[in-house]
């Protein structure tokens, strides 16, 4: 038996390994499904990473290649080409291997396998099916890993942070997006990032979903249309980018044991990262979608801690817990669980997020009791965070409720 078995081994499990070793554990694994550490950042060939990790601006292939470096510099086993098949009680993952399928039983598990962009089949993208639509992943695999342009002048669906990425990645290398395509009113990036389209020239339609693909070989045009049931347009191009959208990739945890959130669509966890079976634990982007490669990094290491202490018997009983749940008007509440807060250990606020945009007040409550309330305007995805410290919750049992009043 091992200490502890990572699952994944982007910036939430590597930056959790690292931290785990210089707490004294001594057999701290890491399985890797693919034939390289370091997530999906090894893909983006482009800055910002590592300013507040590292203290300097890095490409993404750059600053995986520093956590994989330094996680093995210090002892972390990094076991490449290791798919874990299944999640079983007790810490036992089944592994399919290079070498066959293998058995590994842990002290403890850290589930941190991040996300994945939904397909073009869960859009409900109709039109024909031709070569050069693919995902922002995909894309950047096909430019990093391989050498490959799988386009030149594609539109791309959506306006997330990723979107930006996306279009980084593009222009780095000779692409010339023909549009940005969001179906909402107004970009979900952050201001002023949402500039970057208009000022490299890229024309942004805005409120507009895309109804059609065209092609035979290869992707000719789509047909676009105003969300609103009016104008259509056809815009021509070579490629079809779906960006964002992102889901937890939580495959192993619908075949589990473990609890799975019906709003987050990842692992149910208490604030120590704590699933709902103790010997399991989880961090990064598995948790929700989607947050950037410092949060996740910042997130690995502090949920590190927790399962450090859980080991050496000093995390509180995780039997006895407060439910939380999101209400009215909110899409996801983060964590799930609450047993008895610690300002030294696990997360320190709850964190929130609508899918769609809401001016109101923020209410938790007990029952009929206000245990805390602001008014809050909130953008579809944005984080929005309350202290834990802030809540008393003193002699609480049962379900506490988060919700918009509007």
């Amino acid at each position: 038996m091992i200490d502890v078995a990572i699952i994944g081994s982007g910036p939430a499990g590597l930056s959790a390994a690292i931290a785990l070793r210089k707490r004294g554990l001594r057999q701290v694994v890491v399985l890797e499904r693919d034939s390289e550490a370091g997530g999906v950042p090894r893909h983006c060939a482009h800055p910002p990473y590592g300013l507040r990790e590292f203290g300097r601006i890095m490409t993404g292939p750059s600053y995986a290649q520093r956590l994989a470096d330094d996680a093995r510099a210090i002892g972390v086993q990094i076991r490449l080409l290791h798919s874990v098949t299944q999640l079983l009680p007790d810490g036992v993952l089944e592994i399919a291997t290079p070498n066959g399928r293998q058995r590994l039983q842990a002290k403890r598990v850290l589930i941190a396998t991040g996300v994945r962009e939904t397909p073009r089949s869960a859009r409900l993208l109709s039109g024909d099916r031709p070569l050069g639509v693919l995902n922002t992943g995909a894309l950047q695999a096909y430019i990093a890993l391989q050498g490959l342009i799988p386009f030149r002048r594609p539109v791309i669906l959506g306006s997330e942070l990723v979107s930006l990425s996306a279009i980084a990645t593009c222009r780095s290398h000779g692409i010339r997006p023909a549009a940005v395509i969001e179906t909402n009113a107004r970009p979900t990036a952050r201001f002023p990032l949402t500039l970057l389209p208009r000022l490299l020239g890229i024309p942004v339609f805005l409120g507009c979903a895309v109804t059609a693909i065209h092609g035979t070989d290869r992707v000719e045009a789509v047909t676009l249309q105003s969300t609103d049931g009016g104008t259509t347009r056809d815009i021509a191009c070579d490629g079809v980018l779906l960006t964002g959208r992102f889901l937890p990739e939580a495959s192993l945890i619908r075949a589990s044991h473990l609890t799975l959130d019906p709003a987050t669509q990842g692992p149910a966890i208490d604030q120590f990262g704590r699933c709902s079976d103790p010997r399991y634990f989880a961090a990064g982007n598995i948790l929700r979608a989607v947050e950037t490669a410092g949060w996740s990094f910042r997130e690995g290491q502090r949920i590190a801690h927790c399962l450090a202490a859980d080991l050496e018997g000093r995390l509180p009983s995780a039997s006895a817990s407060l439910e939380i749940r999101a209400g009215d008007n909110l899409k996801l509440v983060l964590p799930q669980r609450l047993t008895s807060p610690s300002k030294a250990l696990g997360k320190q606020t709850l964190e929130l997020r609508v899918a769609q945009g809401v001016t109101g007040r923020l209410r938790l409550r007990h029952g009929d009791v206000t245990l805390y309330e602001r008014p809050l305007t909130a953008l579809p995805e944005r984080r929005i965070l309350i202290p834990i410290g802030a809540l008393d919750l003193a002699n609480l049992t049962g379900t506490i409720v988060a919700e918009i009043l509007t």
